[in-house]
């Protein structure tokens, strides 16, 4: 059975010395900031997040399920990604759970830190994470096109 996230003292504390860490640029190169709008709020919200790269795309994966940044950007679709002085703006796009599968495998085998909150295991069968995608979903990152200056 796998664990359930609970936020404590050391969590917060953690994820307070990441996010600076990323905001200086000098965390490992595939933690990110991830800003998404409140769905109630309109407040901007930023988590600290892996920008997961499988098969050449860019992902986020849910590792301790439905939390507050899921439901954010599932409300709003677009989010600001960070890293240092560099920003750009992404479309996020949740993905069927056969899509996400093989990503979630791919997530089990790198971040050791979360593999108890997931029933499947390193080495399972992709179909193993199949069954996990409705606990962690997994959004597809999207650069959105931002339109230039005038022409002249």
């Amino acid at each position: 059975m796998a664990k359930t996230y609970r936020q404590h003292l050391v969590r917060r504390v953690g994820n307070v010395v990441i996010s600076r860490a990323v905001s200086l640029g000098i965390a490992p190169s595939h933690y990110v900031l991830l800003s998404i709008r409140g769905r109630r709020s309109g407040a901007e919200r930023t988590i600290p997040i892996r920008l997961m790269l499988h098969d050449g795309q860019e992902w986020f994966v849910a590792p301790y399920g439905v939390r507050d940044w899921v439901r954010n950007a599932r409300a709003a679709g677009t989010a600001v990604v960070r890293r240092g002085r560099r920003s750009r703006q992404v479309r996020l796009v949740e993905v069927s759970a056969a899509v996400a599968a093989p990503v979630l495998a791919a997530y089990v085998r790198k971040e050791p830190v979360t593999r108890p909150f997931f029933d499947a295991r390193v080495g399972d069968p992709v179909s193993a994470f199949e069954a996990e995608a409705d606990r962690h979903p997994v959004f597809q990152v999207e650069n959105v096109q931002v339109s230039g200056g005038s022409g002249a």
